[in-house]
């Protein structure tokens, strides 16, 4: 069994809500990644989103996409974040770690290769914002080879069709892009949040995250009814940004990620 079928099947027997945050891979330096990532662990996160730093990373909003300028900046390539995922390994077998990012540096690799070495590092899944389900063929196949999940996102501006399309084959979790637009906007309306993610929830073969716009512990909790967990990202890259060294980044994601837990558990 998969970490990220095993954790999620753990959770509903629980009947907890997952906390997924999401940090940029060399950001705020490359040595803060791996300690960040225990950090946030033991804040109580159930799955970590590590994400590969992108040029253009068209779906991100200004702190993710400043926070990958920087990472390049510094040298974080898709060896690096395998890399990270490795070391992180050493000392936790168990928590599942997604990457996020974009199809170029894959295809760049090749489907074929980047799947084995990242299954190697001990990669769980991986999540391709720029592929379409239509296209994803060749690359699930490839993932699929070495046990890799390919997750699926799914927002309200998504046609009927292609949804139920994306609740049968998604693989690990499916996620939910709560308003459309980038990361880190303001944009929720709860309610229609509440309803869209509900009824994707009921049809979905696997768990349903929403994500995008949660920030803080009270609009994680507002959200958590409507799926089996939120993922929270801007507001965790902001309150990263800058710190002096891996100690205070690490210290840093754990006292923003402990509200959250405390929020998800009481809701």
């Amino acid at each position: 069994m998969s970490r990220i079928k095993n954790k999620f099947e753990l959770l509903a027997k629980a009947q907890r809500k997952a906390l997924v945050p999401f940090v940029t891979a060399g950001d705020p330096s490359l040595a803060a990644t791996v300690p960040v990532m225990h950090a946030l662990v033991r804040a109580g996160a159930d799955v970590i989103e590590l994400g590969v730093p992108f040029s253009d990373p068209m779906a991100d909003g200004p702190a993710i996409q400043r926070s990958s300028e920087r990472a390049i900046e510094r040298g974080a390539g898709l060896r690096y974040v395998l890399g990270c995922v490795a070391k992180f390994r050493e000392n936790d077998g168990e928590t599942p770690v997604v990457l996020m990012g974009y199809l170029n540096p894959i295809e760049i690799l090749g489907a074929d290769a980047f799947a084995r070495a990242a299954a190697e590092a001990g990669v769980d899944g991986v999540l391709l914002v720029d592929l379409p389900p239509e296209e994803a063929g060749p690359t699930r196949g490839a993932f699929n080879a070495t046990g890799l999940d390919l997750i699926s996102l799914a927002a309200p501006t998504t046609a009927p069709t292609r949804l139920a399309r994306l609740a049968a084959e998604s693989q690990g979790y499916l996620y939910y892009v709560s308003f459309a637009g980038v990361t880190g906007g303001a944009q929720l309306d709860v309610a229609d949040v509440l309803k869209r993610a509900g009824d994707l929830r009921a049809r979905a073969s696997v768990p349903v995250l929403v994500g995008f716009g949660i920030r803080d512990a009270a609009s994680a909790a507002a959200l958590a009814p409507a799926a089996d967990g939120v993922v929270v990202g801007s507001a965790l890259v902001e309150a990263l940004a800058g710190a002096a060294d891996p100690e205070e980044a690490a210290g840093r994601a754990e006292t923003f990620l402990a509200p959250l837990r405390s929020a998800l558990d009481a809701a």
